[in-house]
């Protein structure tokens, strides 16, 4: 007889037969390319390799697979937002701003993906309140971070003091938005590139 000490210990249940962290970013790339309406389970099993079944029992509904990876996608942005706009002066944090969302834009391996909210989110906004909600959050915190580093570079004298950091905040928020558009419709980067460089120029002069 062996001594209970020298037992094995094994762990109850099936062990997982999948990395979450994989899972959710197919999901992320599968939505991202298709849209909501056109995302189905079958395609997102075919791109997790998990059947409807167990796709379903580990992460839910299609629904909240969708909400899962806007929920994702919004800590993405919320890091790299801070991070591009934590540099000095303003007009360096907004280059890296928006040539680091640009880089996001362009890239995904059947096209330009634009942004997963603003290309995806908002055509579902209309009928859903919970992903009206869902994009409303992450649209806020973007005017909200561009807001508080215009009005750190008008007390800095970066910038001037005429005109509430709220609005030429709106203005950056809103260019950022038109390039998502602009790179999931082909506009090639180097318009992309004069455009944000055009609002930046605006901005430092104006806010």
């Amino acid at each position: 007889m062996q001594d209970g000490a020298n037992k094995t210990v094994r762990p109850r249940g099936r062990p997982r037969a999948y990395d979450p962290s994989v899972v959710a970013g197919r999901t992320v790339d599968t939505f991202w390319t298709c849209g909501y309406s056109a995302t189905s389970l079958d395609r997102l099993a075919t791109a997790t390799g998990l059947n409807r079944p167990s796709l379903y029992a580990a992460f839910g509904d299609k629904k909240t697979l969708y909400r899962g990876a806007l929920e994702a996608f919004a800590v993405q942005v919320r890091s790299e937002v801070d991070a591009a706009l934590a540099a000095p002066p303003i007009a360096i944090a907004l280059r890296h701003f928006y040539r680091g969302a640009i880089a996001v834009y362009l890239s995904g391996g059947s096209g330009p993906r634009g942004c997963l909210f603003v290309c995806t989110a908002a055509v579902e906004a209309v009928n859903d309140a919970d992903i009206r909600a869902d994009i409303g959050r992450v649209l806020q915190g973007i005017d909200a971070a561009l807001e508080a580093r215009l009005r750190q570079a008008q007390q800095d004298g970066e910038t001037g003091t005429h005109q509430r950091a709220g609005d030429p905040a709106r203005i950056a928020s809103a260019v950022l938005h038109s390039l998502a558009v602009r790179a999931r419709t082909g506009t090639p980067r180097r318009q992309l590139d004069r455009l944000a460089d055009a609002v930046i120029q605006i901005i430092v002069t104006t806010a």
